[in-house]
């Protein structure tokens, strides 16, 4: 790891008064759940509009089920990397004031993040794609139920419950999605973190802070199309970079660095 980038990084974070946080699949993959789009990723598996798109759900719901079992039983049984907790630090510290994230794992909460916007929903709802009713998927994403191959059916009108997650050919949750502008708006320091950079209307985040001469400091493995505008650039796995990132910022605390 680049020791200098760390340290800017690391004054960076500490000078800010707003910072803001932008997580995606890459800060979950330490915890034991794939992301996506990497060479081993799931949409090397599947065609992601058969299955994980809301015109593939309403035709064959049975095909969703299937695929996202397993992926639901890595999330439920996945605990927080040391990724997440330090994020939860940064927040502690004053340092980070909003995670957004595109991730519906949860495991920013269980952490200890407080303040947590999920851009994508989470496997924590179920809701009715008939009628709307909503309710805690607890019942129905369990490892016992997870058994079981039947389409979960709204109590209400009979309908298909899907899980709280924003599909394919479906928009983001827009009350959340606000937030994450208003937050963004407001950031003087964006942190982005395990994000290919690829997925719209998210992966325009960091150039709206850009653009208003915000630093964006980028960690993630792989290179991304954001990488010319980032101030601050490092390379790595999040689960190392990012506890890094705090002992810096806390070691130009005990230093007495602005």
């Amino acid at each position: 790891m680049d020791q200098d980038a760390l340290r800017e990084a690391a004054r960076l974070l500490r000078k800010a008064r707003y910072g803001v946080a932008l997580t995606g699949a890459g800060i979950s993959t330490p915890s034991g759940i794939p992301d996506f789009r990497s060479d081993q990723g799931l949409w090397t598996q599947v065609d992601p509009m058969e299955v994980a798109s809301i015109w593939g759900f309403r035709t064959n719901p049975r095909a969703f089920y299937t695929w996202v079992r397993p992926l639901v039983r890595k999330i439920l049984q996945a605990q927080p990397n040391p990724a997440h907790r330090a994020l939860a630090q940064m927040e502690q510290r004053g340092w980070i004031r909003v995670v957004i994230t595109q991730n519906i794992d949860r495991l920013h909460q269980k952490a200890g993040s407080r303040h947590v916007l999920e851009v994508h929903g989470s496997i924590d709802e179920m809701v009715c794609v008939d009628c709307g009713h909503r309710e805690s998927a607890s019942p129905y994403l369990t490892p016992q139920s997870l058994e079981v191959i039947d389409v979960p059916r709204c109590p209400v009108c009979g309908g298909i419950l899907k899980p709280d997650v924003v599909l394919f050919g479906e928009g983001l949750p827009w009350a959340t999605w606000q937030a994450a502008e208003e937050a963004v708006d407001q950031a003087d320091l964006l942190l982005v973190a395990g994000s290919s950079l690829e997925v719209y209307p998210v992966a325009e985040l960091p150039y709206r802070a850009a653009r208003r001469g915000v630093p964006v400091i980028l960690v993630n493995l792989s290179p991304t199309a954001f990488d010319p505008w980032a101030a601050v650039i490092l390379r790595g796995d999040v689960a190392q970079v990012l506890p890094a990132l705090v002992e810096a910022a806390d070691r130009l605390t005990q230093e007495g660095e602005g």
